[in-house]
Parts: structure tokens; C-alpha cells; sequence
């Protein structure tokens, strides 16, 4: 059958499985011709590449962008774990169930070794089934990424069902929110959260999962010698900080930073270590529907791309692996022990210059202002759709 999009309020409720597969194949491509700069980048310092790379939520975003860096720049087997729900022959599979079968194909066809497990990540089942693949390959992991975004988390000890939410703590947010395909600009409220929403939220994102994961692969005896664990996580603005940071989903966040340290005591005796990387803001599957993101995001990209500063998911984690996981010596790190990938958007002058579009979007000058037409393409894209070279109006199966 045809596949148009099918948007509502900010939210795709489809996807289109040539144009996952398009897309995949475009960052594969560009992840091999980075692969000269991350190898020089190791040869450079000394430091090994990736020989087999575990990605927890691999299939979109930041995870997927790991992943493709590590098997393609890299040359690293891979083993990625995400919970995407699969096609029927009358509805389509989520973009990432897509990613993930395409990553897979691409990984075949150059001979590079690739599982992908379609499960729970939360879940003790999938620890062990990740286990066991890597006893049975041989595999130790060099590099484990956490990048799992979720709305809800099963509890695998209690079997308690956990459900983040997106509010402001202490007091109401007002705010403004942009249709990036209406172009109406409007006023939002949310109320504050509660003390049970902030401590579910946390439950679900903050970094109890992760120091589950990275306990149970060094139990194992599946971590290599030297193993580095990345989570991912984001600070932002001050003009998303009363949503955002000092939110309930901040204080997850917060939670997450804070395991690191625990982890490297896990890690220790394997002479490994753990950090929290703080990205660059971009268009999510999640961040279309938070107020005041899109409207930021927008006039962000309009600053950054005039300033030649612009980065997407794939060039953040190229920049990753380059300068600072390959670099000579630690990654360099802020007074917090962060892997800081947002420091290109936090300049004083890309802020600076960001706030001023972001007024005159607001005073009816939305489009030239800002860099919607860019929001508009990379939100599509991460569905599959206006992909260059895709024929979008012949037939495609689901399946």
C-alpha cells in the first residue's frame, strides 16, 4: 500500500519501511567515510578501537547513531537491544523495528557481526539473553551504551509497573509551544508534579537499570579489560529548565548522572569506567511534543547551521568516538565528571543569538527565524519519510 504520514498533535503514528531503510543506509555511508578519522584519532592517541559493543536502546536517536559509529567507524561487533513493535500486513512496525531490520541487513551485506534482540531492556530476561549470546560468540564488550528512553519501566524485582511524566516541580510551567506543521504558536500551562510522579519518574529514567546492567555483565565475566559505559543524557537551556531540568524527567536525570560514580567502583577492579555524556539538543520522537523544545530547537539549528556549528545525532557520536573516547589520555570531563557534547550549543553566542529568534518567532516571523523547515524534515525523517531518492508514492509491504 501508499504510506503518507499520519501526524497528530506532534505525534506520528506511522512509519514508512523504505524510507527507515534509506535512512539507515545514508548514515551506514556516512559512518565509512568517518572511518578514517576515528581510526587516525586511535592510532593518534594509542588507544584500541571497539572490538564488541553492547547498545541498550539502539534502535533510534543517539542509540541507533552509536551503534551504526561503532560497527561501521569502528569495525566493532555489535549486539543492540530495544522493544519496538513489529508489522502486521495492516499496520506498520514502529520506525525503529525498521532501523533495526535495516541496520541488521547493512552489517550482513559488509560482513560485520550483528544481533539485535527485540526485547524488554528493563527486564532480567533480557540481561540474560544478552548473556548468553555473548558467552556463546565469545564476545566481551568493550563499550556499553545505555541510551534507553522509555515512558514506562517494569520494576523486574517487584514486577511494578512505573510510568515517567513531563511536569515542572514545585510549581506550575507556563510556556510556549509550537506546531511545527501548522506554524501555530500558542501558550501552554502544566501543572507541578507531585513527589510520587518525580520518584516514578525517576524509577523509569533515572539510573537504576543502568548500574543493574553493568552489575550483571561484570558478574558475568562479559566486560573486557578497560570496558567503558556511556549513558546519555541532556541539560539544555534556561529556556527549557522549568520544564525540563528542573522537571521530574531533570530529576531522573540527575539520578542518572549520579550513578556513574558508583559505577566505576563496580568497574574497578577491571580497570573500566563510567560517564554520563550531556548531548546536544535535537528533533526526537519525544522532544516534538515537549513545550517550548520545538520552538528552542528550531531557531537553535537557524544559529548553529549559520554559524557552521550544526551537528546531528550520527556527527555528535562521530565527535564522541574522535575527540574525546580516542582522544590522548581521559576524555575530557566538567566539574561534574561529564562528557560535555552540548558545549557547541551552550556557547554564550549561539545562545545569545538563539534567544533573539526565538523572540522574533514569537512576534510573527516564525519561519524565517528560525530553521523550521529543518525540524520539520529531520521529525519526518525519523519515520521514515522525506528521504531523498525514496518514491513515496509507489507500493510498499508493511511486513
Amino acid at each position: 500500500m501508499i504510506v503518507k504520514p499520519m501526524i497528530r498533535s506532534m505525534i506520528c503514528i506511522n512509519a514508512h519501511p523504505a524510507g527507515c531503510e534509506a535512512m539507515v543506509g545514508d548514515w551506514v555511508e556516512r559512518a565509512i567515510e568517518a572511518r578514517s578519522s576515528v581510526s587516525a584519532a586511535a592510532k593518534a592517541s594509542g588507544k584500541p578501537l571497539p572490538k564488541a559493543v553492547l547498545v541498550l536502546g539502539c534502535s533510534t536517536g543517539y542509540g541507533l547513531a552509536s551503534r551504526v559509529t561503532a560497527a561501521f567507524s569502528a569495525g566493532a561487533k555489535t549486539i543492540g537491544v530495544s522493544l519496538e513493535r513489529e508489522p502486521s500486513d495492516k499496520k506498520p512496525a514502529s520506525p525503529g523495528w525498521y532501523d533495526n531490520r535495516a541496520f541488521d541487513r547493512q552489517a550482513a551485506s559488509h560482513g560485520i557481526y550483528s544481533v539485535t534482540f527485540n526485547m524488554d531492556a528493563f527486564s532480567d530476561e533480557a540481561r540474560a539473553e544478552v548473556i548468553r549470546r555473548a558467552r556463546l560468540d565469545g564476545l566481551q564488550f568493550d563499550q556499553v551504551i545505555y541510551s534507553l528512553a522509555s515512558p514506562v519501566r517494569t520494576d523486574p524485582k517487584t514486577g511494578v509497573m512505573h510510568k515517567s511524566s513531563l511536569k515542572p516541580l514545585s510549581k506550575p510551567f507556563s510556556g510556549i509551544s509550537v506546531d511545527a506543521f501548522s506554524g501555530e504558536i500558542k501558550t501552554v500551562s502544566i501543572e507541578p508534579a507531585t513527589e510520587e510522579d518525580a520518584a516514578e519518574t525517576v524509577k523509569v529514567m533515572g539510573g537504576e537499570d543502568w548500574e543493574l546492567w553493568i552489575k550483571a555483565l561484570a558478574d558475568a565475566g562479559v566486560l573486557a579489560r578497560g570496558c567503558v559505559t556511556l549513558a546519555y543524557s541532556y541539560i539544555g537551556s534556561e529556556h527549557s529548565w522549568p520544564i525540563y531540568r528542573y522537571g521530574t524527567i531533570g530529576r531522573a536525570k540527575e539520578h542518572l548522572e549520579r550513578t556513574a560514580p558508583a559505577l566505576n567502583a563496580a568497574l574497578k577492579d577491571l580497570g573500566g569506567k563510567a560517564y554520563v555524556s550531556v548531548n546536544k539538543a535535537l528533533v526526537t520522537r519525544a522532544s516534538a511534543v515537549i513545550p517550548v523544545i520545538p520552538l528552542y530547537v528550531a531557531a537553535l539549528f537557524k544559529t548553529m547551521k549559520g554559524m557552521g556549528l550544526h551537528e546531528d545525532c550520527l556527527d555528535q557520536i562521530f565527535r564522541l568516538y574522535r575527540d574525546r573516547l580516542l582522544a590522548a589520555g581521559a576524555p575530557a570531563v566538567d566539574e561534574e565528571g561529564r562528557i560535555r557534547l552540548d558545549d557547541w550549543e551552550m556557547r554564550f553566542d549561539v545562545q545569545e543569538e538563539t534567544t533573539r529568534r526565538m523572540r522574533e518567532a514569537q512576534e510573527g516571523k516564525l519561519e524565517e527565524a528560525t530553521d523550521m523547515e529543518g525540524f520539520r524534515r529531520d521529525f519526518l525523517q525519523a519515520h521514515g519519510f522525506d528521504l531523498p531518492g525514496v518514491d513515496y508514492d509507489a507500493d510498499v509491504s508493511y511486513i
